[in-house]
């Protein structure tokens, strides 16, 4: 049996591991931070109850479901953790019990996305032809050498897409708001990281400050090397581009 509900994701990120799966589902508020396991969810609307696992995002705001019949979906996290209430489905409407229609579930969607999301993800993605257009009407950021310089460089960085060795000293250590969740998010904020072979210069990134990271007892100055990946993360409310995911054998080195 085919869903008529589904929004077939484009492309999107799968999950590489179940420990890549929890903790994305702890950043959403889906588990608990004292989460070891995953767990089985539903999807529950237009008089359904169908069991999914969550098998990707295709982005910070969209994860990735997939149905027993392997239809894949896409779905607001906020709106898949209200979905696990028991009580869930009284406040729908009796029209929405049967069959949907694809586009006005994609409607909806996208009002609880836009009603969730609390960062300013959708306003600077709207902003950008402007951007775009403003750029070559203005010749005058071609003619200056520093400016050029800067950009050039910036795209010169290409993160790998396996885990790596990299190297780095501890910057600081600061909270996030969690909108998923009643706690706020420690994390460490990391300067001169680097990936080892081939030696590459990132500059700064983050990281969740893990169990792991806090039995190493860091200090502001430390300098550490490990295994992880790095991808293209914004911190929330911080001037840090990159996240590292899951770092693992870490090592203080000597200053």
């Amino acid at each position: 049996m085919e869903y008529t509900f589904i929004i077939e994701p484009g492309m999107y990120n799968t999950f590489e591991n179940e420990a890549e799966q929890i903790a994305k589902c702890k950043e959403w508020g889906l588990l608990s931070e004292k989460a070891s396991k995953t767990k089985e969810f539903f999807y529950k609307g237009y008089g359904m109850n169908l069991s999914c696992s969550i098998i990707g995002f295709a982005d910070k705001i969209t994860a990735v479901i997939e149905f027993d019949n392997k239809q894949r979906h896409c779905i607001h996290p906020s709106f898949l953790k209200e979905m696990q209430a028991s009580n869930y489905g009284q406040k729908l409407s009796a029209a929405a019990k049967e069959t949907a229609d694809p586009e006005e579930v994609k409607e909806e969607a996208v009002k609880v996305a836009r009603q969730e999301e609390t960062e300013p993800i959708e306003e600077t993605k709207i902003e950008e032809p402007k951007v775009e257009a403003a750029k070559v009407e203005e010749p005058k950021v071609e003619t200056s050498p520093k400016n050029k310089t800067k950009k050039e460089k910036a795209q010169k960085v290409q993160l790998p897409e396996d885990k790596v060795e990299m190297t780095a000293t501890v910057k600081e250590f600061t909270t996030v708001p969690n909108h998923f969740s009643d706690n706020d998010d420690e994390v460490v904020i990391y300067e001169l990281v680097s990936i080892t072979d081939p030696l590459t210069e990132i500059g700064t990134a983050w990281s969740s400050h893990s169990a792991t990271l806090k039995k190493m007892e860091l200090e502001i100055g430390d300098m550490i090397s490990f295994v992880g990946k790095i991808v293209a993360k914004k911190l929330t409310k911080h001037p840090v581009p990159y996240k590292i995911n899951n770092p693992a054998k870490i090592k203080k080195m000597d200053s």
